[in-house]
């Protein structure tokens, strides 16, 4: 296609990286939800986080001409971007993508639904995504005493342990995952951020200590189900229990927390450029890579944030 043609008020950015995030499933599957972004048609472009440098830029406007910005038009070389849909790379960034993680949902559970406190037990299913790699290392981070974490991939949980921090890995499948949940955390959990859903939340209800604060941030079991269109997520939980044990469940929408995504972003660039946090990723060259990059990250053949790479 043509470059594209910025109007007024509207800058055109070559972008050099752009995220793959498995919210593309639920907008894939046609169905409208209550998610603020819209479904995707076929042919629509996909859309996405991404990092790119302005190119040309209006007289007297924001950004001038080798800016690095962010703005949420990736999975396309070039976009025409509005200023107000721009936000200027973080100075502190070692590195400019990681402004792709897509953890300040994380972050923001952590620190405002369930809010970590000293020597908590807690644990992240679906620990191996691009927000689960990075969710239990700031859970530690905030004050986490023990921090534990699901996936179904054995390969990934020996990775998890030794690279991310994890305290145990628990791969539902080898073992009822109550079991794991026993052995793992015999005296309950404090704070699960739940990325899945399904039987997964049900084992935490199950295993949650008195008092627990239960984060919705995700749901792949639903979300990422090849049998259905990605829109819903149905889960049985023992509301008994979390009546009688005082557990509190609260979804995070980002809407209602505007203030954390620059809050988010602060703080992992400091911890980035101190050594104290680890960004997991994979890179795919070239725009020709993004579907299959897609396709792989829906798969779980990852761990950690996808990334595409147009700096070739």
């Amino acid at each position: 296609m043509p470059l594209p043609e910025p109007g007024p008020g509207e800058v055109l950015v070559r972008n050099r990286h752009f995220g793959v995030v498995s919210g593309l499933r639920t907008l894939l599957g046609g169905r409208e939800t209550t998610s603020s972004f819209p479904s995707i048609r076929p042919g629509d472009p996909l859309f996405g986080a991404a990092v790119g440098e302005v190119v040309a830029a209006p007289d007297g406007g924001r950004f001038r001409p080798g800016d690095a910005v962010v703005h949420p038009f990736g999975w396309r070389e070039y976009a025409a971007v509005a200023e107000t849909h721009c936000v200027p790379v973080h100075p502190r960034l070692p590195d400019a993508a990681a402004h792709l993680a897509p953890s300040s949902p994380a972050y923001g559970a952590l620190t405002r639904l369930a809010a970590v406190r000293e020597g908590d037990t807690v644990l992240v299913t679906g620990a191996t995504g691009g927000v689960g790699s990075l969710a239990g290392q700031v859970a530690r981070l905030l004050g986490a005493g023990r921090v534990l974490g699901t996936t179904r991939s054995a390969h990934k949980a020996v990775r998890l342990t030794r690279e991310l921090g994890y305290d145990a890995v628990l791969v539902p499948g080898e073992a009822p995952l109550s079991e794991q949940l026993a052995e793992a955390a015999p005296d309950g959990l404090d704070v699960v951020l739940d990325l899945v859903g399904g039987e997964q939340l049900r084992a935490a209800v199950d295993a949650a200590a008195p008092g627990a604060r239960i984060a919705l941030v995700g749901s792949l079991a639903g979300q990422l189900d090849p049998r259905h269109d990605g829109s819903a997520s149905p889960a049985e939980i023992d509301t008994f229990r979390m009546i009688t044990l005082g557990v509190t469940m609260s979804g995070y929408r980002y809407p209602d927390h505007l203030d954390v995504e620059a809050e988010w972003t602060d703080r992992f660039a400091q911890w980035l450029s101190t050594g104290r946090i680890n960004f997991p990723q994979v890179r795919v060259p070239g725009i020709e890579g993004a579907p299959r990059a897609l396709k792989e990250m829906m798969a779980g053949r990852h761990l950690g944030t996808v990334i595409v790479d147009l700096t070739g």
